[in-house]
């Protein structure tokens, strides 16, 4: 039986508009000058709506070449549920206004069937923005590409998870038909959010966040999942997807091809020059295969 998971974002988060979504990702695609390659086999993408960071995003999916993948996995933190564990679709289909991104029912079974997981209501499914922010642009990528999608929503996990998922993902990465698409933004600055960090050596509060946020992408590029959770613990900052990172970087560890991450575009909502500013940054990444 055919399940559907709703666009759920579009009309609010991004345009409901297909011909005019079309458009706007088609620019920002070709504005970053990026060229697909076959070697990217992975990439950190940013999940606000489009106007925020849509044009940063554009930085990750443009590296993608549809001609030699059929599935994509896609690691989202939760916003709004809390779980313990890792939890994966009960949709049949994902839709997009550009089209339908069919989920893959073999290896979702095939996970599921591991005992890690649990299964997410449509409900909780559609209220999360973290993948769905991701699939207008996949469905616009792979247009005219059979691609299914295998989705993950990663919970509140602790230390001894995340490394048990990389585990148990590793073995995907070393099919080269495999992609995965990784969701997070970065810092999250302002006492909206409860973070004010700023070291004042930096100048303006903008430049100490961007000093901050390099920090863990820096870190992130080393591919060290300890040494980014020791950042993250002795800063405290607030990049919404790390779970989902490290449990990348888990995998990455834990698989037999060589790649590397390595960070293509960063930016920043808007220039916070006082406390009583806020911002949110986002920043756009490829996980590239070794020659």
């Amino acid at each position: 039986m055919e399940r559907i998971r709703r666009h759920a974002h579009a009309g609010s988060w991004y345009t409901g508009n297909a011909s005019k979504l079309d458009e706007e990702l088609d620019g920002w695609l070709k504005a970053t000058g990026l060229t697909k390659s076959s070697n990217v086999r992975g990439i950190i993408a940013p999940h606000a709506g489009y106007s925020y960071s849509g044009r940063c995003a554009a930085f990750a999916f443009a590296n993608i070449d549809p001609a030699s993948i059929s599935r994509v996995f896609l690691l989202g933190p939760s916003h709004h549920y809390y779980t313990p564990k890792c939890a994966l679709t009960r949709a049949t289909i994902y839709r997009t206004p550009l089209g339908d991104l069919p989920v893959d029912l073999e290896v979702n079974d095939e996970l599921q069937a591991t005992g890690k997981f649990e299964l997410m209501d449509l409900r909780v499914d559609e209220a999360e923005h973290s993948m769905e922010m991701h699939l207008p642009y996949l469905a616009k990528v792979f247009k005219g590409y059979p691609v299914k999608v295998v989705p993950i929503l990663v919970g509140a996990i602790n230390a001894e998870n995340e490394s048990m998922y990389g585990r148990l993902l590793a073995k995907y990465v070393d099919d080269p038909k495999n992609f995965f698409s990784v969701s997070s933004d970065f810092c999250h600055w302002g006492s909206r959010f409860n973070y004010t960090h700023y070291d004042g050596k930096h100048g303006t509060i903008n430049t100490s966040i961007e000093v901050l946020d390099h920090m863990g992408m820096d870190i992130i590029e080393t591919g060290d999942a300890n040494a980014f959770k020791g950042y993250l613990q002795q800063y405290g900052n607030t990049i919404c997807g790390r779970r989902p990172i490290i449990v990348f970087l888990h995998m990455l560890k834990n698989c037999s091809t060589k790649i590397k991450i390595g960070f293509l575009q960063y930016e920043q909502s808007s220039q916070c020059k006082s406390k009583r500013d806020y911002s949110v940054s986002y920043a756009s990444a490829a996980a590239k295969m070794e020659s």
